[in-house]
């Protein structure tokens, strides 16, 4: 800490006298943070706020002086911040002038007579030697500090150690929060005052949102709030948060410095391992769906304690630019239920398996990092890959409508083409498919998968062939003989929409996939 007005006057070597205010007004006990002399009529443009101001009164006339002097050179000091004004006597000035007296009385300004054999730079000195004590004080703190948690870490609970080290350390409390945004409760810490919690919620999800380094102070309720992210741009790994510490000076500045690079240190050495997880959960769900579900649910009860319990609901998500953070709460969310949420990353997309009971909290961890989903039907596990595709499907009508989240049942059930999924249907429009494929196995042909595919793209001819890689005029081909084939003029509005609700319906039965 630095001196005060009040450490200076009780230096019996200096010999000042305090002249006002009285010795208890809490006006002496302003810190100096250095001291400076001068006789100018207006000192300040050469000063920093904080100072101690000594001068010997030779801008000030001897004697009688209009009292207006005074009070416009005290105010200008008063405005600029200055500690206290030190006035040598014995000098120019046989005695203080009544009029500066006055001045700094009626503007609360502490004043001190120096007499006239106490040289300033006695004055100067005696600060001087005081800071320098003090800066190297806080550098042994830091250093002692530093070491304390560096120790901390070392420990098999390191990071817990070493934010419980920094709480010490600082005297307040320090909360981390994960990738999610959700409260690390740490044994032992001190507990963030609860009607703070809102308002730290709050400005840790927009730090989040952010997804940038930064570190970012802000009040609340009164208190001061320091946040800091953790982790690599777009790939945060949590938010440290301190509050009810002492303002900032260099070193706490490096001691939390230093809490930061190790606590991100820590979190980013777990990234590794989360990646194998993440591999391994990819696997397993491979593995789901080419049918070894023993396999996976020995292995899944090794890692995560089981799969989520049939019947289940197949959720296929793309996930926004900050999927790396919706990951973590995915993550967290299996991790609370023990397994009853799994989920994997399937090329550029995310699926997640959950029982009716848990779907609910899918969709609202999904709702908020606005992700685009589907959802197929009530499944087991045996029926894993036909769930996937009405997942897909549904995930595909939830980007053509630009909703968050669309259900198969909506699609299965609703509507005109809801219709066709009355067992009635299912003769007829096979019995309109199956020459077309009948015609495939029989020529070795591929006219039903490319019927298929050019009214799933809404019979767009471009797309169409980029996406089965052949040429525009050989998809156009194709569709005539399948015409032929069928019997339709698949230039026909009414006949395309006939073939496009006998594809529909009979794809949901997987009959496309049989053939």
């Amino acid at each position: 800490m630095p001196p005060t007005i009040n450490t200076i006057l009780r230096n019996s070597t200096l010999n000042l006298r305090l002249v006002t205010p009285a010795a208890g007004d809490p006006a002496v006990e302003a810190s100096v943070s250095w001291v400076h002399s001068s006789d100018l009529d207006d000192p300040t443009p050469f000063l920093d706020a904080g100072q101690l101001l000594l001068t010997d009164g030779t801008q000030f006339p001897v004697g009688e002086a209009p009292g207006s002097l005074y009070s416009d050179y005290v105010e200008r000091l008063v405005n600029h911040g200055i500690s206290g004004l030190g006035f040598a006597t014995q000098v120019i000035h046989g005695v203080l002038p009544a009029g500066l007296v006055e001045a700094c009385r009626a503007q609360a300004l502490p004043l001190l007579e120096v007499p006239d054999r106490t040289p300033f730079i006695a004055v100067i000195r005696f600060v001087a030697d005081w800071l320098a004590r003090e800066q190297n004080a806080r550098s042994e703190w830091s250093l002692q500090a530093q070491r304390a948690i560096a120790r901390a870490a070392l420990r098999p609970d390191g990071l817990r150690s070493i934010l419980a080290e920094l709480e010490r350390q600082l005297h307040g409390w320090v909360a981390l929060f994960d990738a999610a945004g959700n409260h690390i409760l740490m044994p032992n810490n001190r507990p963030v005052p609860s009607a703070l919690m809102p308002g730290v919620e709050e400005a840790v999800r927009k730090s989040l949102e952010q997804g940038s380094r930064s570190v970012s102070q802000l009040t609340i309720d009164g208190e001061q709030i320091t946040l800091q992210t953790l982790g690599r741009r777009h790939h945060l790994r949590g938010v440290l948060v301190l509050g009810a510490i002492e303002p900032l000076d260099p070193a706490r500045t490096d001691i939390i410095n230093s809490v930061i690079a190790l606590a991100s240190l820590a979190l980013e050495q777990t990234r590794t391992l989360d990646t194998a997880r993440r591999h391994l959960r990819a696997g397993l769900f491979e593995h789901l769906l080419a049918g070894n579900i023993e396999v996976a649910e020995r292995t899944a009860r090794q890692v995560w304690g089981r799969l989520p319990a049939q019947p289940l609901l197949v959720t296929l998500a793309q996930p926004p630019g900050q999927g790396q953070n919706l990951l973590e709460a995915l993550e967290l969310l299996s991790d609370d239920h023990r397994g009853a949420v799994f989920y994997a990353q399937r090329n550029e997309n995310i699926v997640v398996l959950a029982g009716s009971a848990l779907q609910n909290k899918v969709t609202a961890l999904l709702e908020k990092y606005g992700v685009t989903a589907g959802t197929s039907a009530e499944t087991d596990l045996n029926h894993l890959a036909k769930a996937l595709k009405e997942a897909g499907r549904s995930l595909q009508r939830a980007v053509e409508l630009a909703r968050p989240l669309v259900a198969f049942d909506e699609i299965s059930q609703g509507g005109i083409l809801g219709l066709l999924q009355r067992d009635e249907a299912g003769s007829v429009a096979r019995r309109l498919i199956e020459p077309l494929a009948n015609h495939d196995k029989a020529e070795q042909t591929q006219l039903l998968p490319t019927v298929s595919a050019w009214l799933a793209n809404n019979c767009v001819w471009d797309r169409t062939a980029r996406q089965l890689g052949i040429h525009r005029h050989t998809l156009r081909n194709r569709i005539d003989a399948a015409g032929t084939v069928l019997g339709l003029n698949l230039d026909s509005l009414r006949d395309r929409l006939e073939l496009f609700a006998a594809v529909e319906f009979l794809e949901t039965r997987d009959f496309l996939d049989e053939h």
